[in-house]
């Protein structure tokens, strides 16, 4: 029995080594944009472009010191920016994962500035964090990426 116990374990043994060798390196996913990921980034960017679009509309509640509808429109319109931002960033290749939330973080930071300045009524404050907005805004739409790449 003892000699059948031994050949029964080499046997397990082999079998586990062959599927262990023969299982080759996992797929990488590459690490380029393509068409289809590119979709994807420009379905989830729709709300960004609108809320994008509307930037003037708050330029003119910032310049007349509109501070009710500057808070509306930061927690309306503006208020789903972070969960989009945040689907844009988890799609996006790894690489470009951490400069994306950078990005955004820096655009949502801006938005809260002008919250609190629309909150405090100051002006000036508004001003600032207002093209703080617009600066950074413009900074994360245009990091992510339009086209897919081209293969080379």
């Amino acid at each position: 029995m003892k000699p059948l116990r031994a050949v029964f374990s080499l046997l397990l043994v082999v079998i586990a080594t062959v599927l262990v060798g023969c299982g080759g390196p996992a797929t990488k996913a590459p690490l380029v944009y393509t068409p289809e990921k590119v979709a994807e980034l420009q379905l989830y960017l729709t709300p960004m472009n609108e809320a994008h679009d509307r930037l003037g509309e708050l330029e003119g509640y910032v310049d007349s010191n509109d501070w009710t509808n500057i808070k509306s429109m930061i927690h309306g319109p503006f208020g789903s920016l972070r969960a989009s931002a945040g689907y844009i960033n988890r799609v996006l290749l790894k690489p470009d994962q951490k400069r994306a939330v950078a990005l955004s973080e820096a655009l949502f930071d801006d938005l809260e500035k002008l919250d609190s300045a629309a909150s405090a009524n100051i002006p000036e404050f508004a001003d600032t964090a207002y093209f703080a907005v617009v600066k950074d805004f413009d900074a994360y739409l245009n990091f992510i990426p339009s086209e897919p790449d081209t293969e080379e």
